[in-house]
């Protein structure tokens, strides 16, 4: 039988490799949900992964639902295995490019849309159109999160020392033994209980080694608030920062 809990520690201390700060722009996130609607939410987890955002929802909100969608076979079999005892959490496979991906979940609104360093990943035209389609599903009071990578182009000095900041750390992590992105597919592709779902998400997206998702775009701050106005949120701005990345909140 699978352990799902190893396989959730790997990819949380993968993720904690690129991104060190992970669980203070959870917290903030989540903070922003009680924060706008309470204790007892029904969440989206969008473009969920293995459920990080799901897990940490239903820990800290023991009243919640959460539904997770992605299409990554590997990351959403995990997510399966992991709350497979829990009635408060579904895992549903959906492309978010598709016009009619939220056809396939099992509520029409909901209270929060969270999703965190995954729509970077998407070109322009999917994201905007993405954001009108969240318009209409998170209800009128709630709330929509995206942490993610969010350029400052005004500001071309202060990305470089950052960027060369972070390299080194994470040169110091890679030669204590950390492992990356490259690593933990290469990990997940030999093993047994993951070959399958693997072996699938390679055809879907590619090999990690190769650039998989190449073809995303980062968009800063401002064109994110504009374009969630533009899509119908009635508010928009910055609820957290770290140096490399931006969570932005709106509320419907």
């Amino acid at each position: 039988m699978a352990d799902w809990s190893r396989w959730q520690k790997s990819w949380d201390q993968q993720q904690e490799w690129y991104l060190p700060d992970r669980e203070e722009r959870f917290r903030v996130m989540l903070d922003a949900v009680e924060a706008l609607v309470g204790d007892r939410p029904r969440v989206l987890d969008l473009a969920c992964g293995t459920g990080s955002i799901t897990a940490r929802t239903l820990r800290r909100f023991p009243d919640a639902v959460s539904v997770g969608v992605d299409l990554d076979p590997t990351l959403l079999t995990i997510a399966r295995g992991t709350f497979a005892d829990d009635p408060r959490a579904t895992f549903v496979s959906a492309d978010l490019t598709d016009p009619h991906w939220a056809e396939a979940l099992p509520h029409d609104s909901f209270d929060a849309v969270l999703t965190a360093t995954a729509l970077h990943w998407l070109t322009e035209e999917p994201l905007r159109a993405l954001y009108g389609r969240l318009a209409t599903l998170v209800r009128p009071g709630g709330v929509f999160l995206n942490a993610d990578h969010m350029p400052h182009p005004e500001a071309p000095r202060i990305g470089e020392a950052v960027s060369a900041f972070e390299a080194a750390r994470q040169r110091r992590e890679r030669a204590a033994g950390r492992a990356d992105w490259v690593d933990w597919w290469a990990s997940a592709a030999a093993d047994p209980e993951l070959a399958e779902a693997t072996a699938e998400r390679y055809r879907i997206y590619g090999d990690p080694a190769e650039g998989d998702h190449a073809e995303g775009r980062m968009f800063p701050l401002e064109w994110h608030v504009r374009t969630l106005r533009e899509a119908g949120f009635a508010e928009a701005r910055a609820a957290w920062a770290s140096l490399s990345d931006t969570t932005v909140l709106a509320l419907r």
